[in-house]
Formats: C-alpha cells, sequence, structure tokens
C-alpha cells in the first residue's frame, strides 16, 4: 500500500469520526465555556490514529462501521482527556499541542482539567450507548476501556512516569510505563474495534489483535522518544526537548537514535507478522510501518 493511499484511508477515518463526535454536543449557552473547551482540543487534529485502529480492525473482521464508530469516538475522547490534563501545570507544563497554545493555555487550568473531566466521562456514555454494537458487546467494550485507561493502563503509566522523574528506571520498568501511558489506549482501541465486529474477548483472533496493539504501541512512543530529541517543533507541532527538561527516562535513555529506531522497527515487523495472515490486514500492516517511520 503506497503513502498516498494510506493517507486519504486515515483521512476518511478521522472525518468519519469527527462528524460523529460533532454529534455529541447539544449546545448550552450556560455551558459554553466548557463545550468550547473540550472542542478547541478534540478538534484541533491530529493523527486519529486510535479511531482508526478501531474501524479498520471491526473491518478487518466482517463488521460494519456504524457498530465500531462509538467506541472509536470513545477511545479518542479518552486520548484527548489525557492530553489536556497531561499539559497542565502540575503535570508536564506544556504551552503548545498539534502546533496550538494547549487547552489551559486558552480556557484556564480549572476549565481544562473540567474539560478532561468531561472528555473522560461522556467518552464511557456514547461507547455504552452503542445500540449497533449491542448491550453485551458494548458492555464488554466498556469493561475493557477503563481497565486500560485506568489505574492499570493508562493512568497508572503516567504515574510511573511522574514518581520516574530525578531518578533512574530500568529498561523494563520503562517498558512497563509505556505499555500501560501509551500501549494500553492503543491496545483498548484495537481490541474494540474486534468486538465491534463480534470477536469474543476468548477468540484465538484476539491475542492477534492485542500483539499487534502492544507492539505498535511501543514502537510509536520508542518514535516519540527519538523525535523529542531530534525532531523540529513546528513540524510536530508540539515542544522538543521537553523529556530532557524534566529529567524523564527514555528509550534514548538505554539506546542511541539508531538502536532505538532499530527497537521500533523489530517491534513493528512483529505486530505486522501477526497480522498478516488475515485477508484485508494490509491497511492495519501499512499503519504499523507508517508510525514507525514518522517524522512528525
Amino acid at each position: 500500500m503506497t503513502k498516498e493511499v494510506l493517507e486519504l484511508i486515515l483521512h476518511r477515518d478521522a472525518v468519519m469520526t469527527e462528524d460523529a463526535m460533532r454529534k455529541c454536543y447539544t449546545e448550552d449557552e450556560d455551558l459554553a465555556t466548557l463545550l468550547n473547551s473540550e472542542r478547541y482540543s478534540l478538534f484541533a487534529g491530529g493523527k486519529r490514529i486510535r479511531p482508526a485502529l478501531t474501524l479498520e480492525f471491526c473491518r478487518l473482521f466482517g463488521g460494519e462501521d456504524e457498530a465500531a464508530l462509538p467506541f472509536a469516538c470513545a477511545v479518542e475522547m479518552i486520548h484527548t482527556y489525557s492530553l489536556i490534563h497531561d499539559d497542565l501545570p502540575c503535570m508536564d507544563n506544556d504551552d503548545l499541542r498539534r502546533g496550538k497554545p494547549t487547552n489551559h493555555k486558552v480556557f484556564g487550568e480549572t476549565m481544562a482539567l473540567l474539560a478532561g473531566d468531561s472528555l473522560l466521562t461522556g467518552a464511557f456514555e456514547i461507547a455504552a450507548s452503542n445500540q449497533a454494537a449491542g448491550a453485551e458487546i458494548s458492555a464488554m467494550a466498556v469493561a475493557y476501556l477503563a481497565q486500560n485507561a485506568g489505574r492499570y493502563g493508562m493512568v497508572g503509566g503516567q504515574v510511573i512516569d511522574l514518581e520516574g522523574e530525578h531518578k533512574k528506571l530500568t529498561l523494563d520498568q520503562l517498558i512497563k510505563l509505556h505499555s500501560m501511558k501509551t500501549g494500553a489506549l492503543i491496545s483498548a482501541a484495537a481490541v474494540m474495534g474486534a468486538l465491534a465486529a463480534g470477536v469474543p474477548l476468548t477468540d484465538p483472533r484476539m491475542r492477534d489483535v492485542i500483539t499487534y496493539a502492544e507492539n505498535i504501541g511501543l514502537a510509536f512512543q520508542i518514535v516519540d522518544d527519538i523525535l523529542d530529541q531530534t525532531g523540529d517543533a513546528e513540524a510536530l507541532g508540539k515542544n522538543v526537548g521537553v523529556d530532557a527538561e524534566h529529567h524523564k527516562n527514555t528509550f534514548l535513555t538505554f539506546y542511541s537514535v539508531e538502536q532505538a529506531q532499530f527497537y521500533a522497527d523489530r517491534l513493528t515487523a512483529e505486530a505486522v507478522t501477526a497480522l498478516r495472515k488475515y485477508p484485508g490486514s494490509e491497511t492495519l500492516c501499512a499503519i504499523a510501518e507508517w508510525l514507525a517511520e514518522r517524522k512528525v
């Protein structure tokens, strides 16, 4: 698959997800500041990889977009809430995200905090209300999403990251950190797509889904660490050198840039191997390879 074809597919999935997320909002004059704060970050751009994974895994196993779309919206809303909170002064204290001032720079810290809270709770509302997938599948998806977004997933990874500042983590601890902080939500996106297609959590195919997702999640973070040291802030749409400024442990603590990229490429190859046997997996394989090669 060419890069141009992949970009068209990702653009289609992004537009579909954004259109669905916009329908989640009903105007309320008394809540205008909150709603504007949410939408400011939710529709600020970004790669929309997580909802694309949800949609593409549903298609891979013969499901319909209608069943996957609420789950795709939910995972992107949770991802956006995490970015808003990560950027707050009490966390990473960033002032640039996706090429724009961070949410708290525009709406203030209190409203940014509440916008993140609202996106998180709204995500579970839309996932639980997925009539196209049905009540049983929606319940499984919500439970899986909660597990991977919470204390033993994304939030727990953020805690390990924050408490790891100013002290040396082992490589195993760093891998655990990012498998939770970044990889868990990517795994949730993929698994929810398969669930939407009717693949049970106990189905052997789900093991391949999770292997793919865990590998691209870790590879994604490795490339992020490389770009934080070598990338261009204008192209990336966010500040670079932030990890070093906060004395964070990264994969470049343990590897050279070349070694880290080799590690990311190996993980990507394993992800592709897990899916290549399935007819129609070309898009997901191309996503994995594109993420490992990205410069933004």
